[in-house]
C-alpha cells in the first residue's frame, strides 16, 4: 500500500497518482545499478591516478542527492513550470557554454569544462535537455499561431548551440543536438525538400569533421582499422564481453577495471559485461529500452503539440546517449566520450540524465481531460 490516497490532494498526493509509475520504477532500477558500477569500477582508476581508492565514489554520490532533487522537483512541475525551468537552464547553461572559452579548462583536446565553486561541470551536458524543451515550445508558436517566427528561432537558437560545441571541439554532442532538433523540427511539418537538404547538410559535416578534426579522423581510422592507431580501450573492452560470458565472474572479480583509464566513465558497460554477464546487460539494454518506448506510449495520443515535441526530443536524446554510449563499448561504432545515462561516473551527466527524465515525468503526467494511456 502507498502512503496516499485517491482522495489527497497534496501536491506529493497529486504527483504520486498521476506520475508514471513504470517509467519511475525503471529509472530507480538503473540508478541504483549506477552506485553498484560506480563502486566497483572506480576504485582501481582512483588508485591508477593517485586518490584514495573511494575518490570517485564519494563525488558520485555528493551529486546524488542534487539529481534526486532534481528529478523529483522537475516531475512535481506543471507543463507551463517545466517550460520555464528549461528556458532558464538554457541561458544559464548557454552563458557556462561561453565562459568556458575564457575560462575553462582544457582535458584530452577539448575545452569542455568550466570550474564552479570548486566543482569541474560540463555546461554541454545541461544545454542538451534544456536545448530539447525550448526548441520545442519553438515550434509550437509556429504550429499554434500559423506564424514562423518560432520555427526561424529554433534555426537560429540551434545554430549558435551547434557553432559553440564544434568550436571546444565536441562532434559527438554536437550529434546528439543535432538529432533531437532535426526529429523535432521533423515533426513540426518540415517539409521534404528541406529534410533532404538537411540530411545532405548532415553528411557534408560529417565528412568535414573527418578531414578537419583530427581526433574525429582518428577515431573513425581506429575503428575501420584497429592496427592504425591505439587501440587499447576498445580491445580491452571486447576482451572484457568475451570473459564475462552470460553470467559473468562475479562482483568484484573482474579485471578490466584495473586496466582501463575510463574504465568508470565511458566504458563501464565493459566493466557490467565482465563481472555480471550477458544476461545483466541485455537487462540493462531492457531497461532503456523500456524507458523511451513507455515514454512514446504515453504521448501516442497527446494532442497538446508543445508537450509531444518535448516528449520525443528527451526521449530521443536519452535512447541516442545511452545507445552511442553501448555501440562504442561494442566496437559498433568509432569510440565517443559519452556516458551512459545513470551509470557512467560523472557530476554533471547524472544531473543533466536526473532533469532530462524529471521533465519527461512531468509531461506524461495524467492531466484532467486526457485519456488515460497504458
Amino acid at each position: 500500500m502507498t502512503a496516499f490516497t485517491r482522495t489527497d490532494t497534496s501536491l506529493l498526493g497529486k504527483w504520486w497518482w498521476t506520475i508514471d509509475h513504470w517509467t519511475l520504477a525503471a529509472i530507480a532500477l538503473l540508478i541504483g545499478f549506477g552506485v553498484i558500477m560506480t563502486m566497483a569500477a572506480s576504485p582501481p582508476v582512483a588508485d591508477n591516478l593517485g586518490f584514495d581508492s573511494y575518490h570517485f565514489v564519494r563525488k558520485q554520490l555528493f551529486f546524488m542527492p542534487i539529481a534526486l532533487v532534481c528529478l523529483i522537483g522537475v516531475s512535481l512541475m506543471a507543463p507551463q513550470g517545466t517550460q520555464r525551468v528549461a528556458i532558464v537552464i538554457f541561458f544559464f547553461s548557454f552563458g557556462l557554454l561561453v565562459a568556458t572559452f575564457f575560462f575553462g579548462f582544457e582535458s584530452k583536446g577539448a575545452k569542455r569544462w568550466i570550474n564552479v565553486l570548486g566543482w569541474s561541470l560540463q555546461p554541454s551536458e545541461f544545454i542538451k535537455p534544456a536545448f530539447a524543451v525550448v526548441t520545442a515550445w519553438l515550434f509550437a508558436i509556429k504550429s499554434e499561431n500559423g506564424r514562423a517566427i518560432g520555427q526561424t528561432a529554433a534555426i537560429v537558437l540551434y545554430g549558435l548551440v551547434v557553432s559553440l560545441l564544434l568550436l571546444q571541439p565536441d562532434f559527438g554532442m554536437t550529434v546528439v543536438v543535432s538529432t533531437v532538433w532535426f526529429t523535432q523540427f521533423f515533426l513540426a511539418g518540415l517539409p521534404l525538400l528541406w529534410v533532404a537538404g538537411f540530411i545532405a547538410l548532415g553528411i557534408a559535416g560529417s565528412v568535414c569533421a573527418y578531414f578537419f578534426l583530427p581526433h574525429v579522423a582518428s577515431r573513425v581510422d581506429r575503428f575501420i582499422d584497429p592496427t592504425s592507431g591505439d587501440s587499447y580501450q576498445v580491445m580491452r573492452s571486447m576482451e572484457a564481453f568475451m570473459k564475462g560470458g552470460v553470467l559473468g565472474r562475479g562482483p568484484g572479480e573482474g579485471s578490466v577495471k584495473t586496466m582501463l583509464p575510463d574504465a568508470h566513465t565511458d566504458f563501464i558497460f565493459a566493466v557490467a559485461a565482465e563481472e555480471f554477464g550477458m544476461i545483466t546487460c541485455l537487462l540493462v539494454v531492457g531497461l532503456f529500452a523500456f524507458i523511451v518506448l513507455r515514454g512514446f506510449s504515453r504521448i501516442i495520443k497527446e494532442t497538446n503539440f508543445f508537450i509531444l515535441l518535448s516528449v520525443t526530443g528527451l526521449l530521443v536524446q536519452f535512447g541516442l546517449q545511452a545507445l552511442i554510449n553501448m555501440a562504442s563499448t561494442l566496437h559498433l561504432m568509432p569510440t565517443k566520450g559519452m556516458t551512459l545515462p545513470f551509470i557512467s561516473y560523472g557530476g554533471s551527466s547524472l544531473v543533466s540524465v536526473a532533469l532530462c527524465m524529471g521533465m519527461v515525468l512531468s509531461l506524461t503526467r495524467r492531466r484532467i481531460g486526457q485519456e488515460t494511456n497504458l
